[in-house]
C-alpha cells in the first residue's frame, strides 16, 4: 500500500480515491491512535466532526461518525465549519482528537480528511505512520476490539460550536472594525456563514459574494484562487478592502481598495509590524516558507524583524513556531497562523486583524501592504525528469551558480522537487520581471538536459 497522507491530510476524488470504506477504516485506525488513552482505560474519548459543503462530505461524515463510533468514541457533529474551527473546537472543548472533512482549494469532485491531535494540533509524520500502519493491520483482516452494548460510541450534533467560534475569533480582536467596509468571497465553502457573522459582529460594514454553497460549486470561479470576482467588486461598492478564503477557510487573501491583490507575504508584512507594536512578535521573528517573496525578506530586514524559513507547507512553518516559541509565520498562499490565537491557519482570523489595522490606523491597505514591495517572481515546472538527482548534478549547481552572480543581492535562484509529480520547479526572482523570466527560461532548460 503506498501512503495515503499527504502534505495535508489524505486527499482524492471522492467516491473513487477517497472511498466511505477508506474514510471508516481511517476513522477506526485513528480512534486506537489518538484516543487510544481513552478507549481502552475506561475514559469514554470525545471526537469533533465537522466538514465543507462538498455534497461528498455527506456520505464521507455518515463513514467517518461511524467508524468513530464503533470504535468506543464519542463524536461531536458541529457540521459546516472551517477547518480552524474544527482545530478551534477539539481543544476548547478536551476533545480527544478531530477531524475536518474538506479538499481545501481543490475543485469539487476532491475531498479530504483531516485528523487533528488533543488541544487541535496537526498530526506529526509519526502519528499519520501509526494511524496508516493500524489502517493496514484491520484492512488486511486482524481483528480489532470491538466494543459492544453500553461501549460504543454515541453521536450528537453539537450546535453551540458556531457561536462559540464567532466568539472566539471576535475575543482576540486588538479593536472593532466600525467604519471599515468589506467585501468578503467565501468560495462557497465552509466560512459561508461564519465569517460574514463575525465580520459583521465586530463592527465591519459588509458586502458578502461566493456565499451560497449548493455542495456542488466550491471554490469554482471564485475564493481565494479566483480573485477576480472579488476585484471587481471591492471597485464597484468602494470598499476600503477585499477578502478571499478558500473552500475550507483556512487561508485568506486580499485585495486593496484600488482591486489590487495582497498575498500573503504582504498580510504576514502588516501583521508583523502591527504584532510588534504591540509587543506580541515574540523574538521579533516571523516564519515564512524558502517560496516567501525576497522583498519580504528585504522589508523585514529593514524593520528590524527576522525571517526563518521553513520547507514548503504550512506545517513546517508551524513546526518550526511551536519550536522556538514564534508567533506569526504564514505561506505567500495565504496560510497565517497566529499561534496565540490558533493552530493552523486560520483565513477568517486573519481577515479580521488584517481589517482591524486598517480600523486602528486608519491607513489604506494599499499603505499598509506598501512595507514590501514584491520582486517579480517567476516560476517554470520542468516535467519529466529526475527530480532525485535536482541536489547532485554539477552541471546544474553549476547553472545556478551562474544564475545567483547575475542576480546578486536583488535576485534569488530556487529549484526544488515536487512532492506529488515527477518534476522540478525552478523559481527565479529578480527586481526586473524581464531578467527574471529570462534567468528562469535558461535554468529550466538546463534542468531539462541535466536530469531528462
Amino acid at each position: 500500500m503506498g501512503r495515503l497522507f499527504g502534505t495535508d491530510g489524505v486527499r482524492g476524488v471522492a467516491n473513487a480515491d477517497l472511498t466511505a470504506e477508506l474514510a471508516l477504516g481511517l476513522s477506526v485506525a485513528a480512534a486506537h491512535v489518538l484516543a487510544e488513552a481513552g478507549t481502552f482505560e475506561g475514559h469514554r474519548p470525545t471526537a469533533v466532526v465537522g466538514r465543507d459543503p462538498r455534497a461528498s462530505g455527506e456520505f464521507l461524515e455518515a463513514a467517518v461518525v461511524a467508524g468513530l463510533a464503533s470504535a468506543g468514541v464519542d463524536v461531536l457533529r458541529v457540521g459546516v465549519l472551517p477547518t480552524p474551527a474544527v482545530a478551534y473546537l477539539t481543544g476548547a472543548l478536551g476533545a480527544d482528537l478531530g477531524v475536518m472533512l474538506s479538499a481545501s482549494h481543490n475543485a469539487m469532485p476532491d475531498n479530504g480528511v483531516k485528523f487533528f491531535a488533543r488541544g487541535g494540533h496537526k498530526l506529526a509524520d509519526e502519528l499519520e505512520h501509526r494511524i496508516e500502519a493500524v489502517y493496514e493491520q484491520h484492512r488486511t483482516g486482524e481483528p480489532w476490539a470491538r466494543p459492544t452494548g453500553a461501549g460504543v460510541g454515541r453521536v450528537s450534533d453539537y450546535d453551540a460550536g458556531f457561536d462559540q467560534y464567532i466568539a472566539h475569533l471576535i475575543g482576540v480582536l486588538p479593536n472593532r472594525l466600525d467604519g471599515v467596509k468589506v467585501v468578503l468571497d467565501e468560495a462557497h465553502g465552509a466560512a459561508s456563514r461564519v465569517s460574514p457573522e463575525a465580520f459583521a459582529r465586530a463592527g465591519a460594514e459588509i458586502i458578502t459574494i461566493g456565499a451560497d454553497p449548493d455542495g456542488l460549486n466550491i471554490n469554482d470561479g471564485c475564493g481565494s484562487t479566483h480573485l477576480e470576482m472579488l476585484q471587481a467588486a471591492v471597485v464597484e461598492h468602494g470598499a476600503d478592502l477585499g477578502i478571499a478564503h478558500d473552500g475550507d477557510a483556512d487561508r485568506c487573501l486580499a485585495v486593496d481598495a484600488e482591486g489590487r491583490e495582497v498575498d500573503g507575504d504582504q498580510i504576514l508584512a502588516v501583521l508583523a509590524l502591527a504584532m510588534r507594536e504591540a509587543g506580541q512578535l515574540r523574538k521579533d521573528t516571523v516564519v515564512g516558507t524558502v517560496m516567501s517573496n525576497l522583498g519580504f525578506k528585504l522589508a523585514m530586514e529593514r524593520e528590524g524583524i527576522e525571517l526563518v524559513q521553513t520547507g514548503v507547507g504550512d506545517r513546517y512553518v508551524l513546526e518550526a513556531m511551536k519550536a522556538e516559541g514564534y508567533a506569526l509565520g504564514g505561506e505567500q498562499s495565504g496560510h497565517v497562523i497566529v499561534l496565540d490565537h490558533a493552530t493552523t491557519g486560520d483565513g477568517t482570523l486573519t481577515g479580521l486583524m488584517l481589517a482591524a489595522r486598517v480600523a486602528a490606523t486608519g491607513r489604506t491597505l494599499a499603505d499598509l501592504a506598501g512595507v514590501m514591495s514584491r520582486l517579480p517572481q517567476i516560476l517554470i515546472n520542468v516535467p519529466d525528469v529526475d527530480k532525485s538527482r535536482v541536489t547532485t548534478s554539477a552541471e546544474l549547481a553549476a547553472a545556478v551558480a551562474d544564475a545567483e552572480r547575475e542576480l546578486g543581492a536583488t535576485g534569488r535562484v530556487l529549484l526544488r522537487s515536487s512532492g506529488t509529480e515527477p518534476l522540478v520547479r525552478v523559481m527565479v526572482e529578480a527586481a526586473d520581471i524581464e531578467q527574471a523570466k529570462a534567468v528562469a527560461g535558461r535554468l529550466a532548460d538546463v534542468v531539462k538536459s541535466a536530469l531528462g
